[in-house]
């Protein structure tokens, strides 16, 4: 008994002493931290504003030109000299969205989104709500494009929360109503556009744009008409009415769909001569705008529709525009790879003036030799004195501390193993190669993306799954991240499973078990195509994987490998696998568990 006081007030003496010491050395760290401080605020402040202002203009004279490449260098450029913590906050904000908008013409939506989370923190700094309605337009665009339709109507919503004008607030609800009308939703785009539609909202700071975001909700109230059917009268004076509203502005862009709107008119309402009328001419407006997506998929609806000795000429020309558009946009992802290479490279001139860079690092480093001793004292005591109450009040927690630690043993040797060499082999290449030759600046990047690629994909592989009503739309997004311009992902089922029945670690099972075989899909580099069926079959969710890999003809340890993971997960919820061992089309494996 009196051996265990002992010990108690011993413990309790070390812990007190130990906390003077933290109090004296954090009592030195804030003499130390207030002097930096006062030190930094002596430096003089650098005006930009001239700079900053040169640069933006630039930046639009491009743009307005449609020379993307260079407007996107110079609007890069732009935020870089920004510093939106102290000014400049419309300026940083409003370059970010003029980039998010060329990436998502380039069809770059990643490289879009990581540049919309970096304006999102200085949106309440900016002098004017449409930055921030912008922002929120694009971000919901991106999810969109990705097919993520429930995430695209929440940007929606926060733009429509966001904007004050009655013209904006319009034109946000048209879109939202798009977004009804691709999930079929037709009943909801017709109640938000009808009553809208029945008063001519003017754009008071830019009246030009009334009449073409006025035909675009009236086109997009025709689709919901469509849709719906019993509504004949009205869609076609819709239609009829966004044409004559598009046609003063000479835009064959936005002709296109005018015309692609008669061609679902004439679709629903059979009439095969004006049905076809309209898709021909939808299809030279997008010859003429040289939209080349558009001539593709209007060339589809001409294949469907026209008779044999036609198509035969339409299919020479789809499979031409087809293959001229894939080659198109690999060249021009690998220009914008080159422009934002070539862009960050300045990012350092573009913050410090060549007359006072000397003088400020010189100050900085007598600042860190000043401020190292006390960083060092201060970790180890502070790490000693963590140690010491976590070995003493929680012994409880050390099974969980185990657990923990082979967790991140297991991701720190992932991590060796997948990209030790890929980095070693980058230093190499940096160390042995002139960088300033275009064709190694390429060669580094691909090596970089290569590096970031399987970095994300085991941080993804590890992190937190949603199990909650946003199961699904994480379970897409996921899955969405695996298609690429040769990987083409066919989901089918998923919004009929009563996913709120299935338990939560069943549907973290299944997330990885998805996402594993994707992985492997990814790492073979063999597939064009992949499939996946989900359904309800007695009490059962059945899903059906299948991609046109030619991995059945390779080596059996490379496919057993694949499948260990899986059959394991399958195993600990008491569910069943059928793996295709006959298949010579492919990859095909079906797996059943209880809802």
């Amino acid at each position: 008994m009196i051996k265990n006081l002992l010990r108690f007030f011993q413990k309790k003496i070390i812990l007190f002493c130990l906390l003077i010491i933290c109090v004296i050395l954090a009592a030195l760290f804030f003499v130390q931290f207030s002097e930096t401080k006062k030190q930094q605020k002596k430096l003089p402040k650098i005006d930009l504003s001239i700079k900053i202002k040169k640069t933006l203009e630039k930046a639009h004279v491009f743009f307005d030109a449609g020379k993307y490449d260079s407007a996107y260098f110079y609007f890069n450029k732009t935020q870089l000299l920004c510093d939106p913590k102290e000014d400049y906050a419309d300026e940083y904000v409003g370059s970010l969205n003029y980039m998010v908008e060329i990436l998502q013409r380039y069809g770059n939506f990643y490289e879009a989104e990581t540049n919309l989370i970096k304006a999102f923190p200085y949106l309440e700094k900016t002098s004017s709500k449409k930055y921030a309605i912008n922002a929120y337009t694009f971000m919901a665009f991106n999810y969109f494009y990705t097919y993520n339709n429930e995430k695209a109507l929440y940007y929606h919503r926060k733009a429509l929360k966001t904007a004050i004008s009655t013209f904006r607030k319009a034109r946000i609800l048209s879109e939202i109503a798009f977004v009804y009308v691709q999930q079929k939703k037709f009943q909801e785009a017709k109640d938000i556009l009808e009553p809208i539609s029945k008063y001519k909202i003017v754009d008071k700071v830019t009246p030009s744009n009334t009449n073409i975001v006025r035909s675009g909700m009236l086109y997009n109230l025709a689709l919901a008409y469509i849709g719906l059917g019993n509504h004949k009268e009205q869609a076609l004076k819709c239609l009829d009415e966004s044409l004559e509203l598009t046609i003063p502005y000479n835009n064959d862009f936005e002709l296109i769909a005018n015309y692609f709107g008669y061609y679902l008119y004439y679709s629903k309402y059979y009439n095969p001569e004006l049905k076809k009328f309209y898709a021909e001419q939808s299809y030279h407006a997008a010859k003429r705008a040289k939209s080349a997506g558009n001539e593709i998929d209007r060339l589809a609806d001409l294949l469907e529709m026209d008779k044999a000795e036609n198509a035969k000429k339409y299919w020479k020309i789809y499979t031409r525009k087809n293959d001229s558009l894939y080659l198109s946009r690999k060249t021009a992802k690998n220009q914008f790879a080159d422009v934002i290479y070539d862009s960050k490279k300045d990012k350092e001139e573009n913050f410090e003036l060549k007359n006072q860079k000397a003088e400020r690092e010189l100050q900085l480093q007598r600042q860190k030799n000043r401020s190292y001793i006390s960083y060092v004292v201060i970790s180890l005591s502070l790490f000693i004195i963590l140690f010491l109450i976590f070995y003493i009040t929680t012994k409880g927690k050390r099974e969980k501390n185990d657990i923990m630690l082979k967790s991140e043993m297991r991701i720190s040797q992932k991590l060796h193993s997948e990209l030790n060499s890929n980095i070693y082999e980058t230093l190499l290449f940096i160390q042995d190669y002139n960088l300033e030759d275009k064709c190694n600046k390429e060669k580094l990047l691909n090596s970089l993306n290569s590096i970031y690629s399987k970095t994300r994909n085991i941080s993804r592989e590890n992190s937190k799954v949603l199990t909650d009503d946003r199961y699904v739309g994480a379970l897409k997004e996921m899955i969405s991240e695996y298609k690429t311009q040769n990987v083409n992902i066919i989901l089918n089922g998923f919004d009929s499973i009563p996913w709120n029945k299935i338990d939560k670690n069943k549907k973290i099972i299944l997330y990885r078990i998805l996402q594993e075989l994707l992985f492997h899909m990814k790492k073979s580099n063999s597939s064009s195509l992949v499939s996946i069926i989900t359904k309800e079959i007695d009490k059962n969710l059945v899903i059906y994987y299948t991609d046109n890999s030619n991995e059945i003809t390779s080596e059996n340890s490379i496919l057993e490998k694949r499948l260990q993971n899986v059959e394991n997960r399958i195993e600990t919820i008491k569910g069943t696998i059928n793996f295709d061992a006959n298949s010579e089309s492919g990859f095909k494996i079906s797996f059943k568990l209880p809802i």
